[in-house]
């Protein structure tokens, strides 16, 4: 089983994956009792399909009948660039092409290789598009443990990074978990201009920059969360900047799809605003900013002018 586990992470470093970890499929009783308290107190926002999917969320096996293994993999993103002053902020995973499709590419071809190598095995793959518990898996597989502001923190490149799995039927070598190195550290939830990070490890999407300005579903943003949007018209970093393991440890990417579109470094709030819904189109094509909407991204910047008067002149 070692070759097996050797022969499978050497074709996910050889397909461009920066980090690969293999654990038991094995079910999340305590990570999927954490999500359910979670869900309870109402933390997962307009997220409902996270309760729907909750039963096959916490075990592989009704994800994929006989599993035996998980292949956690994750892709590095970081980007140095900043933003001039008085920009209408993007999240930095948003800048260059859409994640989704970059990681697909790489996660066909990496399944393409498994299927041949061990042949009549089933390989299951998802990234952020099936019901699995990324974050998890990637912390049982030794990627990286679970941040108090509940990112994957890799202890060498810090928490820039996307996540996918496959689920196989395929018995591996299984890696140690992660072990959690936040310490004593606050530096994530002092920073949050919202107050989301309610508690260690707990994130009240309710709250959440990220949310409100990407799966928020409603016509407006909450008055009281205006004047803490701090210039973000999709997305937030603030928690990931703030984090020591990134001011330390954050490597530049070397994939070219993540560097970023020069006019998504330079927004201005008022330019959002009086988009067409076409422009909308035409420059997001290709975007993770498209996940917002037309009707989203305009009300995100209709809030900043209200909230900062960001470039009205």
């Amino acid at each position: 089983m070692v070759e097996v586990s050797e022969s499978i992470k050497s074709m996910a470093y050889e397909e461009g994956f920066d980090l690969v970890g293999i654990s038991a499929a094995l079910p999340l009783d305590s990570e999927s009792e954490r999500l359910k308290e979670w869900i309870s107190r109402g933390y997962q926002a307009g997220m409902t399909w996270m309760d729907r999917t909750l039963e096959k969320r916490s075990d592989p096996r009704k994800v994929l009948q006989g599993a035996r293994s998980v292949i956690s993999l994750a892709r590095n993103y970081y980007h140095p660039a900043a933003y001039p002053t008085a920009s209408a902020k993007i999240s930095r995973y948003a800048w260059g092409d859409d994640y989704h499709v970059v990681m697909e590419d790489m996660l066909k071809g990496f399944v393409r290789r498994l299927e041949e190598r061990f042949q009549g095995k089933k390989f299951l793959h998802y990234c952020d598009t099936g019901p699995v518990m990324d974050k998890s898996w990637a912390q049982r597989g030794g990627i990286g443990w679970i941040g108090k502001h509940t990112n994957v923190i890799n202890a060498a490149i810090g928490s820039w990074i996307f996540l996918a799995e496959v689920i196989s039927d395929l018995e591996c070598e299984y890696d140690v978990p992660a072990v959690d190195h936040c310490g004593t550290c606050r530096a994530c939830i002092d920073a949050c201009p919202t107050e989301a990070i309610v508690e260690p490890y707990v994130l009240d999407a309710n709250r959440c920059i990220s949310f409100l300005t990407i799966e928020n579903r409603s016509d407006s943003i909450p008055g009281e969360f205006e004047p803490n949007l701090n210039g973000w018209l999709f997305g937030c970093d603030i928690c990931q900047d703030v984090c020591p393991w990134n001011i330390k440890f954050q490597t530049e990417t070397d994939e070219a799809s993540f560097a970023p579109r020069r006019e998504n470094l330079n927004l201005k709030a008022m330019e959002v605003h009086l988009m067409t819904r076409e422009n909308f189109q035409d420059k997001f094509r290709g975007s993770p900013v498209k996940r917002a909407k037309y009707e989203g991204l305009r009300r995100n910047a209709d809030a900043l002018l209200k909230s900062r008067d960001l470039d009205k002149d």
